[in-house]
């Protein structure tokens, strides 16, 4: 491995990473905060933020781009130092210290067992404490939530993070190593914390718009594989696909649509986000039980995404070789 390479010469180590990464975000928990890099993103988004604090409308937009641009740059480049100092020690050490490294760009249990609290506070007709544990999945007030209403929001952020939560930053990695991973996280953190409308419509202008369009074949691909998920899962695929064709362009998202719409038809259940959309309106309504098969779905749909990125690794390995 030269200096410049973002990932191992060698494709099967690449390959070896993944794999491992995706184990052990299956058997373990996420790192300490204190040394999570997810979590040092945020800490250092939120130092950021207070520059933004009184500032015209105009500056606050130069100090989104500085951010949109420099942030990921810069864990790229820390994670690309690391890599290098992995690979000098060996293969072995690379192996491990790269799979541990990858791991944190992405979630697949922690996504499955945020989404299954809901469901089990639905089962127990907790509908209180549905709304509170949805918070850690959505960001939109669920005070006022239908239990209905809980569960499509569940199964929404369910559906639209199998693109961000992992077959985005797999893909990232498959093309770019850990630096592409890395980067990806970070243009995707700061589009949670400040890429909305309100407070900091200007300064999250750049990232939302970068996250935008770091995500539009990702989330095409999720949604192509959701509907393969669907095909060994007895879900509706031709439901599914027209569905997706139909109403993806009714969320305010270029392309949340495809995954969540997608969902919906393979589910036939309606996902609404009140005053925004309401997707499969001709449906039934969702129920706990849905959430559950949502999860189903978004486990094949990893499994699928690790085969394809594997794919991907070995063909591009093979061919710069």
């Amino acid at each position: 491995m030269t200096w410049w390479l973002p990932w191992h010469p060698e494709w099967y180590i690449n390959v070896g990473v993944l794999l491992i990464a995706f184990v052990l975000d299956l058997l373990l928990p996420e790192p300490p905060n204190a040394v999570h890099p997810v979590v040092l993103m945020g800490k250092l988004i939120s130092v950021s933020e207070r520059f933004a604090t009184g500032m015209s409308n105009t500056l606050a937009f130069l100090l989104g781009v500085v951010l949109a641009v420099a942030v990921p740059l810069l864990f790229a480049a820390i994670v690309w130092l690391a890599a290098i100092v992995l690979y000098a020690l060996g293969d072995i050490p690379f192996l491990i210290g790269a799979a541990a490294l990858l791991k944190t760009t992405f979630a697949v249990r922690g996504l499955a067992a945020a989404a299954r609290e809901t469901q089990r506070s639905i089962e127990g007709a907790d509908i209180y404490m549905a709304r509170h544990n949805l918070r850690g999945l959505v960001s939109r007030d669920a005070t006022e939530l239908s239990e209905p209403l809980v569960a499509a929001a569940a199964i929404e952020s369910v559906a639209e993070n199998t693109t961000d939560s992992f077959i985005a930053p797999w893909l990232a990695f498959g093309l770019l190593g850990l630096p592409g991973a890395f980067a990806y996280r970070a243009v995707n953190t700061l589009d949670s914390m400040i890429g909305y409308r309100g407070r900091y419509e200007y300064l999250g202008k750049a990232s939302a718009r970068l996250d935008d369009l770091l995500n539009l074949i990702p989330a095409r691909i999720s949604a192509g594989l959701l509907l393969l998920a669907g095909t060994v899962s007895g879900c509706r695929v031709g439901q599914g696909w027209r569905t997706a064709l139909r109403e993806h362009r009714l969320t305010a998202s270029p392309n949340a649509g495809w995954t969540i719409a997608a969902a919906a038809g393979l589910l036939g259940v309606a996902l609404e986000k009140p005053g925004h959309y309401r997707i499969g309106g001709e449906y039934g309504e969702p129920a706990a039980v849905d959430i559950g098969r949502a999860v189903r779905l978004m486990y094949v749909v990893a499994a699928l995404g690790v085969v394809l990125t594997v794919g991907a690794i070995a063909v591009l390995g093979m061919w710069a070789s």
